[in-house]
């Protein structure tokens, strides 16, 4: 059974730090792509940041460019997302995914086989 198991979130004020750890397990770790989706309060799930070609290619949406640094460790099978500069529209949960079979960029959550459970962010201003 393939599992991704994130790991990192929290509550942090403005202009803080946080790093986003997503484990993956029960499969072979050659995902052609993998990253990050989000989902403000009340708002529908968007990409965030997804790594590809084994981090030869990686796409940021423009809210977090600059701000926010996706990572994979492949002797880990882990794939992490560094965000500084945390801003109170960063709020949400956090979906880790992998093996992307269609799209390009950032795509859509669907364009993925497997995600994650989430962990929740919290940005206070």
């Amino acid at each position: 059974e393939v599992q991704l198991v994130e790991s990192g979130g929290g509550s942090v004020q403005a202009g803080g730090s946080l790093r986003l750890s997503c484990v993956v397990s029960g499969y072979t770790y050659n995902y052609n792509c993998m990253g990050w989706f989000r989902q403000p309060p009340g708002k529908g799930r968007e990409g965030v940041a997804i790594i590809c070609s084994g981090g030869g290619t990686k796409h940021y949406a423009g809210s977090v460019s600059g701000r926010f640094t996706i990572s994979q460790d492949n002797a880990k099978s882990t794939v992490y997302l560094q965000m500084n500069s945390l801003k109170p529209e960063d709020t949400g949960t956090y979906y880790c995914v992998a093996d992307r079979t269609r799209g390009y960029g950032l795509g859509q959550m669907s364009d993925f086989n497997y995600w994650g459970q989430g962990t929740q962010v919290t940005v206070s201003s």
